[in-house]
């Protein structure tokens, strides 16, 4: 029976996939001395908020999401991140292999939300283990289970998510916001030819710190749009 122990050795930003992805190092070593054909491997990553401390910047800018800090022994729960597969080959004792991880910028995304609002440091995370192993023996194969208790804690600098959004949105950021909202700013837009969203979303703010009265927020209605921000056209 494999007897493995899991390790996450470091993390990248991958600079030239499609999409955000962020690619993990895993060990696997196994102990008991069989081959190991395959492994069908599934993760799960989760980040986990209250094995960091933050400063009074990073603590206001994670409001809307733990509350006030006086409730964060309560509020802070850990974030999924993302669940991913991958096909580990054949090895004996110990191999090593890369896990890619797609991620998301989409601010409404609480793992998304928290990340972006870290200045410095590592963020906690924890990998979560299963799937299926494919023993090589003198019969063939025999198939067995990844343990649930297999996991592995890794700190990833705060760095490499830096990295990783300016690879992809340098200099910018993404608002999603529902179809009659973006109507709604593309009249305001082109009344005032105004030449980006990002001047738009400015002009908005100059008129409601001018009469000192906050804009109406409005109603969630019909299918949702993305709007980009930030400098982006």
């Amino acid at each position: 029976m494999a007897d493995l122990i899991f390790g996450c050795t470091g993390a990248t930003a991958d600079r030239y996939a499609a999409t955000p992805t962020l690619s993990f190092q895993l060990t696997i070593t196994e102990r008991s001395g069989v081959r190991v054909h395959a492994i069908a491997l599934r993760c799960q990553i989760r980040i986990e908020p209250h094995r960091r401390r933050y400063t009074a910047t990073e603590a206001e800018r994670l409001h809307d999401l733990f509350g006030d800090t006086s409730r964060w022994a309560d509020t802070v729960k850990p974030i999924q991140l993302a669940t991913v597969t991958a096909m580990v080959p054949t090895f004996t004792a110990v191999t090593e292999i890369e896990l890619p991880v797609p991620c998301t910028y989409d601010l409404e995304v609480a793992s998304a939300r928290y990340l972006q609002g870290l200045d410095d440091g590592t963020i906690p995370l924890l990998l979560l283990f299963s799937g299926t192993i494919f023993v090589a023996t003198d019969e063939g194969f025999s198939v067995e289970l990844v343990p649930w208790s297999s996991e592995a804690s890794y700190r990833m600098p705060v760095t490499i998510w830096r990295d990783l959004v300016d690879a992809h949105f340098p200099g910018s950021a993404w608002l999603r916001c529902t179809r009659e909202t973006l109507d709604a700013l593309s009249r305001y837009k082109a009344q005032r030819a105004l030449p980006t969203w990002d001047a738009t979303l400015n002009a908005l703010l100059a008129e409601a710190g001018s009469t000192g009265e906050p804009l109406p927020a409005p109603e969630p209605e019909g299918p949702q749009a993305q709007a980009k921000g930030a400098g982006q056209p």
